[in-house]
């Protein structure tokens, strides 16, 4: 079973088995962790379920390997006959994990009622005609008056 899971903001396509690298998780070294699912999918691709955004009942389950961080990006900027030259760099965090399982469960039912059955308990009524709601009108602000101009003075 193949899915697309929701992981540290972006979308990745998984199945059991797979170590990953992906943006630093607040767990530490041998926890579990879960994510939401977007798809789900059998290998052939076939038969496969779509979130809105997720899909209830469904979930990855991976165990963290390591947080680390990875190599350092040098940044080198120049600006030429200017005298400006900056050597940056920076190095990401980053937590590997490996893909235990994908838990499929089947999905909360809710205790409302079906919308066949609510038609049924309640009694036929005619409904009443909407109206329009209307709204005050605005009240109108007077207009500014130009401020009365100055006499030159006199030399």
């Amino acid at each position: 079973m193949i899915a697309i899971a929701k992981i540290g903001g972006h979308q990745e396509l998984v199945q059991v088995g797979d170590k990953l690298e992906v943006d630093k998780l607040d767990a530490e070294v041998g926890k579990t962790v879960s994510f939401d699912v977007l798809l789900v999918s059998e290998p052939d691709g076939k038969d496969f379920k779509v979130g809105k955004p997720f899909i209830e009942g469904i979930k990855v389950e991976a165990k963290i390997l390591e947080q680390g961080r990875g190599e350092k990006i040098r940044v080198y900027k120049m600006k030429p006959r200017k005298r400006y030259r900056r050597n940056l760099g920076h190095r990401q965090d980053y937590t590997a994990i490996e893909i235990v399982a994908i838990k499929t469960g089947a999905p909360k039912k809710s205790a409302a009622k079906p919308v066949a059955e609510k038609a049924a308990d309640k009694p036929a009524t005619k409904a009443a005609p909407k109206t329009a709601i209307k709204k005050p009108a605005a009240k109108k602000t007077a207009a500014k008056k130009p401020a009365a101009k100055k006499a030159p003075a006199k030399k």
